[in-house]
Order: C-alpha cells, then sequence, then structure tokens
C-alpha cells in the first residue's frame, strides 16, 4: 500500500508532524475515507524512508485525535463516522475542452447502452445477445488458464505480437475454413478485445470524414455510432425478411456494413442470390463490404450458407468473428479476417490500439480450439439453443397464434416479434415486467422512421419451462 507524501528533510517542521499532517488533511478533505485501511507502520516507514519510530508517533497522534482506530489482528483504518469534506465539490472544476470525436462519444452515450440494463431481475427475461454461461466448460477451461500461467517462460509476459497469438491465429483460421468457409490463413487474422474493436479500427483504417457508408436499416448501434464519431455520412439501406435490399444500396458509397448470416435485429438471413447481388455492386462501386458474422456460429434446419467472405474472390470483404456469444463476454477476444493487402495497416493499427490482447488468454484459447473442446461445446449450445427455439416457437404459436408475425428464427439466438396490431413498445416492455417478463423493443435500432413496432426475444439463457411461462404471461399482455 503506497501512498506519495512529500517529506521536506531541510529546515521544516519535524517528519512525524508532516506525516500527521497530510493524514489528517488527507481524511478531512475524504481523500481517504471512513474505514479506509492505513499501511502499517513499518509499511509506511520502508516505503518514506524514515525511522519505525517517526511512523509510530504519527500514528499515536492521529490515534489519539480520533482520526484513525486500530482493530485487533486487523490493522489502522480511518475512524468510523467522520464527516468529512468532499475536495471534489470544493474546488472548481476546469472546463475542458472536448474534441469533435469528444462531442460525438458523449452525445452517443444514451444510444451505446440501448437497451438500458434493468435494475431489478426478472424470472422470464427474454434478454439477447448474451452468451450461455451455464453450459460452459468452466472447469476445464480454469485447468488450462492455470497450466499456461504456470508454465509460461517470462519472456513471453512481454509484449505479444499485435496480430495475435500464432497459435490463436491458427486455430482461428483452421476452424472457419472448416465450419463458416471463409477463405483465409493466419497471416489473414487479426486478433482483437473484441468485435467492438474491430468495427473502431476498421473506422479508422478506412474511413475519412464525409465518406458516405452503406449500412442495414434497422442495424446494430455499436456500428452506427462508431460510424457516426467517425464522421462518416450514414446511408441506410431498407431490410425485409430476406435482410438487406441490393436494389437499395446507394450509387456513391464506398463500404458497406451487413450481418447476412443473421442480421441484427430483425434476425433475416440473406440468401445466396442476394450475397452474390451485394458481391456485385462492391465490384462495380470498387468498394469494400464488412461482414459483421456475429451469430454464424448457430443456424437451425436447412444446411447455412457459407460466408460472404468465401464467395468474394477479389478481396473486398473484411470478417468480424467473436467468441462473446460461444464462450463468454468477459473474454473479450474476437478476430478480424482481412485482405492480405490490409493486414499491415491493420496489424499497425491494433498496435497503436492497446499493443495487444491478454497472452494467457490467447493461449488458453488456442488450446481450447485446438483440442477440439471449442467444437464439442458449440455442439452442446446449438443442442440447447435448438431446442428452446422450438420450444419457443411452440409457445408462440399457442398463445399468441395469427396475433404476430415472427422473424429471425432460422439462425442464431434471439427471434423478433411482429404485432399484427400497432402497440407501443415502451407499454408493452412496461406491464410485461410488473409480470416478471423481460422483452425488448426494436425501434431503437431503426436509422430511420420504423414502419412498425416489435419485440425482441432472445432464448439462449432461459430453461423450457421459463420460455412456455413467459409466453403465457406476455399472451395477456398483447
Amino acid at each position: 500500500m503506497s501512498f506519495v507524501i512529500p517529506l521536506s528533510r531541510i529546515g521544516s517542521s519535524p517528519l512525524t508532524r508532516q506525516i500527521y499532517s497530510w493524514f489528517r488533511q488527507a481524511i478531512l478533505q475524504g481523500t481517504m475515507r471512513s474505514g479506509e485501511r492505513l499501511p502499517s507502520t513499518r509499511e509506511l516507514a520502508e516505503h518514506l524512508h524514515v525511522s519505525r519510530t517517526v511512523a509510530v508517533l504519527a500514528y499515536e497522534q492521529l490515534l489519539a485525535e480520533g482520526f484513525i482506530a486500530g482493530r485487533g489482528g486487523s490493522g489502522t483504518y480511518v475512524s468510523e463516522g467522520l464527516a468529512t469534506g468532499n475536495r471534489s465539490a470544493q474546488a472548481k472544476l476546469a472546463k475542458v475542452k472536448l474534441s469533435s470525436f469528444g462531442h460525438s462519444v458523449e452525445a452517443a452515450e444514451s444510444k451505446v447502452n440501448y437497451p438500458s440494463k434493468r435494475t431489478t431481475s426478472l424470472h422470464y427475461d427474454f434478454a439477447y445477445g448474451r452468451s450461455d454461461v451455464e453450459i460452459f466448460p468452466f472447469e476445464m477451461w480454469r485447468r488450462m488458464l492455470l497450466r499456461h500461467a504456470r508454465k509460461a517462460p517470462v519472456r513471453e509476459l512481454d509484449y505479444g505480437p499485435a496480430a495475435g497469438s500464432l497459435a490463436l491465429r491458427e486455430a482461428i483460421a483452421v476452424h472457419l475454413r472448416r465450419s463458416r468457409a471463409v477463405a483465409c490463413d493466419a497471416s489473414q487474422v487479426i486478433v482483437v478485445s473484441g468485435s467492438q474493436q474491430a468495427l473502431d479500427l476498421i473506422a479508422r483504417v478506412l474511413i475519412e470524414r464525409g465518406d458516405r457508408v452503406a449500412i442495414e436499416d434497422p442495424i446494430y448501434q455499436g456500428t452506427s455510432e462508431i460510424l457516426r464519431t467517425a464522421g462518416a455520412r450514414l446511408l441506410p439501406v431498407p431490410v425485409d425478411r430476406e435482410g438487406l435490399r441490393p436494389a437499395g444500396l446507394p450509387k456513391d458509397a464506398h463500404i458497406a456494413f451487413v450481418t447476412p448470416s443473421h442480421q441484427f435485429p430483425t434476425g433475416a438471413v440473406l440468401p445466396l442470390a442476394r450475397r452474390l447481388e451485394l458481391l456485385d455492386w462492391a465490384r462495380r462501386k470498387d468498394a469494400v463490404v464488412v461482414e459483421d458474422d456475429y451469430d454464424g456460429e448457430f443456424h437451425y434446419e436447412e444446411q447455412p450458407l457459407e460466408s460472404l467472405q468465401g464467395l468474394d474472390t477479389e478481396g473486398r470483404v473484411i470478417y468480424i468473428g467473436t467468441f462473446s456469444r460461444t464462450i463468454f463476454s468477459a473474454l473479450r477476444i474476437g478476430y478480424l479476417i482481412v485482405p492480405k493487402s490490409l493486414v499491415v495497416a491493420f496489424t499497425s493499427a491494433k498496435w497503436l490500439c492497446d499493443r495487444h490482447t491478454a497472452t494467457l488468454e490467447q493461449e488458453t484459447l488456442a488450446e481450447f480450439i485446438g483440442s477440439g473442446l471449442y467444437e464439442r461445446h458449440l455442439r452442446r449450445v446449438r443442442r440447447r439453443n435448438a431446442g428452446n427455439r422450438d420450444v419457443l416457437l411452440d409457445a408462440i404459436g399457442k398463445y399468441l397464434g395469427d396475433r404476430v408475425e415472427v422473424t429471425g428464427d432460422g439462425a442464431g439466438a434471439h427471434v423478433v416479434l411482429w404485432p399484427s396490431k400497432r402497440i407501443s413498445e415502451s407499454v408493452v416492455i412496461e406491464r410485461a415486467a410488473t409480470r416478471g417478463v423481460g422483452v425488448y423493443g426494436i425501434s431503437g435500432y431503426f436509422l430511420t422512421r420504423p414502419s412498425r413496432s416489435g419485440l425482441m426475444l432472445g432464448y439462449s439463457r432461459m430453461k423450457e419451462e421459463e420460455i412456455r411461462e413467459g409466453i403465457r404471461r406476455l399472451s395477456g399482455i398483447l
């Protein structure tokens, strides 16, 4: 425990008095608060390079005046119940001038926190965008992580490669070639701290202020707000039951952002014909397409379509993936698959942003994938999601019937309910919460005025009986 206590040894008050005065002032100003632990006199003396007697005398004076109190066998603490001042409240705060980026991100605060986290938990919460942490093999993960921490040579705990661990990049490339038909090798993989950083790097490397950018409407707000703060001019392209409509692509955009495997938030799956139209547009306009494959691992009934990147023959597609949906969000590991012509630019941008992603977690993930445990875990998640999806669709058919239209049930881990009658999303959400049911509105993801209201329902973390009862209760509100 360290404190910055400036001591003067020339022509000043005794050292004991200086230490006493510093702690007294820190307590009175609120820098040190009630119940906060102080270092032992031995630690303080060693830290300040003074004799222990000096530290003991300072503490004795503070004890005598009631500023601190000793707890037997525990240590010395700031006394409870002291009515101390707040230095920040008394001082005049400087008005720091924000950059244009600073103003943009400040204005985006309400959107990046959408939907806001509930203050109380709900028993039947159809939350979406979450991984199913209950069935993840945490014990196996902990053992792998601990083994890497114990065996890692000291030199490997220095700064790592900006593009990521070679072992992890190779494991990701092998997995994606098999599971998503992505055409890549390890040299094209850039390991990032989640897909949000991937989007930020793309905006930094490829977009100038004023550039015209084509995006789906509706769209994930994490994408739209990053582009806004980068100064891009957003050109919304309508989405229907089959995803982005290529006929609506603008003539003068040089980059497009899409979620073809499970459009966010509608859940539409972009068919092959539209994928080819999108790539043809990119070729004709000399444009780049960013494919966010956030939910590509989850698909049902029909065979999954190969990735857009796998259809690209000209190096125009940048592919984004993440482990937040398949492992757990706190891992903060995602990846970019970039054309070889862009590897140097993106690797340098990653280095400038945060040097590299955490090494031990990368090595552990590489082993987790290479050992086959990741694919085994994915199969379990797919089976559970498929079972929950079937229960959800059955409950919707039983309790809601033709009162709603359902989209997004072919892939991913959430669906959208489109009520046949006009509703107020906020009213339905509020009333559902009073009955213990958590549902979420879709209108906040539209850039233009939505033509209809809808409710998003995730099902990856719910039990089958919770899904049935949640839909039954929702039917009484709709």
